[in-house]
């Protein structure tokens, strides 16, 4: 069968192709937005620890760096460690700040201060912060503000690439432990080898039971938080691919119902069920390209759009890779071939002459 054909059936089922369209445009755009958003987050918070050295320490045997206290003590011997070339110190928190219901909290050592890119102002000194960019404009009073009943004046206000970080406040390393009531949760160790740092990091543990240390790669590959935001977004993603799949085959149903008795002049007259099957096939797949192709479009709109609410404060963000849009471009197709292949495959098993008796009835 021809693809002007094909292009002839889908007109004249208006109704259902618009149906399974829109089916299929919300589907794509909820497995997009669910998996770019969940990959931004974890690329976002990933690009932070990976930017400041090669090496993480935590404490041992906890489940989230929020819960993690590193002694800072250990910096010094930590430095005296041949190829070790920086370590710096990372407390990371949360508060609410101003009308802002959570922030994220930075207390940082003055060694890590530059790579928050100052718009204006200074970095801080005692009892002093930095506001990221994004959440700067949305302070009633931008020159102090209130963390944990303590009073913080603004030094100046900085950019970040990593929205986690521009939506945040930067503190000293010392007031960030007087709020937290820790010493460090993580330290960022730069080292002057780029391939085996399994030494160095064998050295870092014998210093103390209570720390883990472990590449940067090898921490984002493995924490915790990233694999369950990768398994809830895969199974979101999952529950939205059968609820179009339902749909789709449900709409293809009642449309093989319709046109049995054309189904069944197509096998009176010898076309094989092979080809009235693949043509209703790529019925489905022509629809679902439109859908897609649409569906990708919206989708890249709405990511602008959560970029720039300035609600969010950055937190939230995604991108659709190339990857990305292979892998629901798959997902798409095989949703249409097999949402549309299940009924009409059960239809066309019945004989001619009875389908087109019920056709007609």
């Amino acid at each position: 069968m021809s693809l002007v054909t094909v292009l002839k059936a889908i007109k004249s089922n208006k109704i259902k192709t618009s149906l399974i369209y829109l089916s299929l445009v919300v589907t794509i755009i909820s497995i997009f937005l669910i998996t770019s958003i969940s990959h931004g987050i974890i690329s976002m918070y990933s690009n932070m620890l990976k930017s400041d050295g090669d090496i993480i320490v935590t404490q041992a045997k906890i489940s989230d760096t929020f819960f993690s206290n590193v002694n800072k003590n250990l910096i010094p011997k930590i430095s005296a460690i041949k190829d070790v070339k920086q370590v710096s110190a990372l407390i990371v928190g949360a508060s609410p700040v101003d009308k802002l219901p959570i922030v994220a909290i930075y207390g940082a050592s003055k060694n890590m201060f530059d790579r928050y890119k100052l718009l204006q102002g200074n970095y801080p000194q005692e009892n002093q912060v930095i506001i990221g960019n994004s959440i700067y404009e949305q302070l009633s009073n931008k020159n102090e503000i209130n963390i944990a009943n303590k009073t913080f004046v603004i030094s100046g206000v900085f950019s970040s690439d990593i929205g986690f970080e521009n939506g945040g406040v930067v503190m000293n390393l010392d007031d960030a432990g007087e709020i937290f009531n820790k010493s460090a949760s993580m330290l960022l160790i730069d080292t002057d080898l780029s391939k085996d740092i399994q030494p160095i990091i064998s050295k870092i543990k014998a210093l103390s039971q209570n720390i883990d240390a472990k590449s940067t790669q090898n921490f984002v590959d493995n924490y915790n938080q990233f694999k369950i935001i990768n398994k809830s977004s895969l199974i979101i993603s999952l529950v939205a691919f059968i609820m179009g799949l339902i749909a789709i085959a449900s709409i293809m149903s009642v449309t093989v119902m319709q046109r049995r008795d054309e189904f069944g002049i197509m096998k009176a007259l010898g076309i094989s069920s092979k080809k009235i099957v693949f043509s209703i096939i790529l019925e489905g797949v022509i629809i679902a390209l439109a859908a897609f192709f649409t569906a990708y479009i919206v989708s890249n709109l709405v990511l602008y759009f959560i970029r720039h609410i300035d609600a969010l404060q950055g937190y939230v963000n995604g991108e659709i890779t190339f990857t990305l849009a292979l892998y629901v471009f798959l997902t798409t197709i095989i949703m249409s071939i097999l949402g549309s292949l299940i009924p009409v495959y059960t239809a066309l098993k019945v004989d001619p002459v009875t389908l087109i008796q019920r056709g007609n009835s």
